[in-house]
């Protein structure tokens, strides 16, 4: 894949991510019981990522989304509950997608996801307030977490199916890592 090719594919990517990300935090919370819940549609885009390109361009591709996603639409606080998020996150997908095609799939992958992310994002919030209390919330979290993981798991599966784009690059990136993914979704 040439240079040039790679660096439009991540801008869009991180376009996209941006995107979702401003419109989700336009949307009121949609789960009364469990405030701050989110339905962590852009992390859509972190899942494609991870399974059309290396790990440098991937890391690059979140931290571009979270800073531009900021300096947007966001404050110094939801960076923070982001970055940890999304950075626990991303470093425990990449740990479970280890275990390769045979042993976990894509949705799995994305579950795991959501869940650390929430882990996260409420370990920084304990930090914050100094209190340990605030992890009492996790199961609440880790529930809509898991299953809002399943689902972008699902759409994330489906568009790497679908969208010839991305099988490209799909296809490209499995031939440079010798890991074949999209014989096994």
């Amino acid at each position: 894949m040439n240079h040039l090719r790679k660096i439009i594919f991540i801008s869009l990517l991180v376009a996209q991510g941006v995107v979702i990300g401003l419109i989700e935090n336009m949307i009121p919370y949609p789960f009364a019981f469990a405030p701050g819940a989110k339905l962590g549609l852009a992390n859509l885009i972190t899942i494609i990522a991870l399974f059309t390109m290396p790990k440098k361009d991937s890391f690059l591709l979140i931290c571009l989304r979270l800073i531009l996603t900021t300096l947007l639409g966001g404050t110094v606080s939801t960076f923070l509950y982001s970055f940890s998020g999304s950075m626990l996150s991303y470093a425990s997908m990449l740990v479970v997608k280890k275990l390769g095609p045979k042993r976990v799939s894509i949705i799995g992958i994305s579950a795991t996801g959501g869940f650390m992310h929430n882990v996260g994002q409420l370990v920084t919030a304990s930090w914050i307030a100094q209190s340990w209390t605030v992890l009492l919330y996790l199961p609440v979290l880790s529930f809509f977490g898991i299953l809002s993981g399943l689902a972008i798991g699902v759409a994330a599966n489906h568009l790497l199916q679908r969208v010839s784009t991305l099988k490209q690059f799909q296809l490209a990136y499995e031939e440079e890592t010798q890991v074949k993914w999209s014989e096994h979704n």
